[in-house]
């Protein structure tokens, strides 16, 4: 039986969002329309040894100021950042925690690279003070479910709580995890989407081996998807946390949501070398699993979020998918990531609020004023605002090592 007939759809009620170039919601959607780059030089650590010279920095202190200091010394700048937007997404659902039952509050989130700059503060202080210089919190800062747990804690959720690692993938597996749970009725809400802060020396360092990394200098054309003189991708740091809801519950509250997580698919790459071609490719897979999920048809999909990893092999892949799925420049194609980097676990739910917004808003928002989009994909990739109407999203994340996953987002007249 569909969500719709039960009337146990998962409906999006509260947003947020940080990024370079828009702390909150409301500023990061006036940021993508306006289409500049928010990319820059690193500036929280000399830089001059690293490949890398240009990221997304979310502006501020280390530390971030709207955080008690009890708890700053206890959690990585990546949980700091999820505990901030925790408290917009909440407000903007009108949810208040203590209203409920706190076993029917769920957290589910995504981490690809954990609090690593704290991990490497507290190695330093080992190797150059020894092990009383350790703190106690070591042991649990780090940790990929570091996010959820803080979370877990601050707002008094003791439902449905986890954390899914699958680099950008794990962006959407995150929402897919927590669908399942308001659909069974583990949950009415649940806190999901994911953040990053991945831009510490140590962090820095280890996504180079993965020689995906744009070593431009110019933040204008550093990192290009779809663009003939793409190169790789810039790292950046910020995320969303979304507030999901069991459709029923919204309605008794009497909030309205943006839109539904109507269908959800994940699959994973054969390994490197593997015998024999894989078709249809994983990627396709995922897209029309979700599809299939979400009850629709290529036809009614009116825009894509695409995954956007800005190396020729991986966009030539993502453009045959969606060539395949959509025809050529059968969808308009965009993905403001451009603007403000790759956030791995972040980033997907970045463009998950981006897609609600769209769907709202009635425009699409633009990849990024300095790309210029190769005719070659046959794509019909979004340079500029465009208004169109728009009633379905497909929201599209692949992750280091194989991962991939697609979303499709809905209006709820749709």
């Amino acid at each position: 039986m569909s969500d719709r007939a039960t009337g146990n759809r998962a409906v999006i009620t509260g947003i947020s969002a940080i990024a370079a170039g828009g702390t909150g919601a409301a500023a990061f959607w006036r940021a993508l329309l306006d289409g500049r780059s928010n990319l820059g030089p690193v500036t929280r650590f000399t830089a001059d040894d690293f490949p890398v010279r240009v990221v997304g920095e979310v502006a501020g202190e280390e530390i971030l100021p709207t955080v008690d200091p009890r708890l700053a010394v206890q959690t990585d700048r990546w949980s700091q950042l999820a505990l901030l937007l925790s408290e917009e997404a909440l407000r903007d659902a009108a949810v208040r925690p203590e209203a409920f039952s706190p076993y029917d509050l769920g957290v589910i989130t995504a981490s690809s690279s954990g609090g690593n700059a704290f991990g490497q503060r507290e190695i330093q202080a080992l190797w150059s003070k020894g092990p009383r210089h350790v703190g106690p919190y070591q042991s649990i800062a780090w940790f990929y479910a570091a996010t959820t747990g803080q979370l877990s804690i601050r707002h008094g959720m003791k439902g449905p709580c986890g954390v899914t690692v699958a680099e950008q993938a794990g962006g959407l597996d995150a929402f897919g995890q927590a669908r399942r749970c308001l659909r069974r009725g583990d949950a009415k809400v649940v806190l999901t989407g994911g953040t990053e802060a991945p831009l510490s020396p140590y962090a820095l360092l280890c996504q180079t081996t993965s020689r995906r990394l744009s070593t431009s200098t110019d933040p204008e054309r550093a990192y290009l998807p779809f663009d003939a003189a793409a190169r790789g991708h810039v790292p950046g740091e910020g995320g969303a946390i979304l507030v999901l809801e069991a459709e029923e519950s919204a309605r008794e509250r009497g909030v309205r949501p943006y839109g539904e997580v109507a269908g959800h698919a994940a699959t994973f790459d054969p390994a490197p070398g593997a015998a024999g071609d894989t078709w249809p490719t994983p990627l396709r897979r995922a897209v029309e699993l979700a599809l299939v999920d979400a009850g629709v048809g290529p036809e009614e999909i009116d825009l894509v979020f695409a995954d956007g990893a800005g190396t020729p092999e991986l966009d030539r892949a993502e453009a045959s998918c969606l060539v395949e799925v959509f025809g050529p420049c059968g969808v308009p194609v965009t993905a403001p990531k451009a603007q403000y980097g790759r956030l791995y676990a972040g980033g997907a739910p970045l463009d998950v609020v981006s897609a609600v917004l769209a769907l709202r808003e009635q425009v699409i928002p633009p990849t990024a004023a300095g790309v210029n989009p190769d005719p070659g994909y046959r794509l019909d990739v979004v340079d500029r605002p465009r208004e169109a109407p728009l009633r379905t999203a497909l929201v599209l994340a692949r992750g280091y090592g194989g991962f991939n996953s697609a979303l499709v987002v809905r209006s709820l007249d749709a």
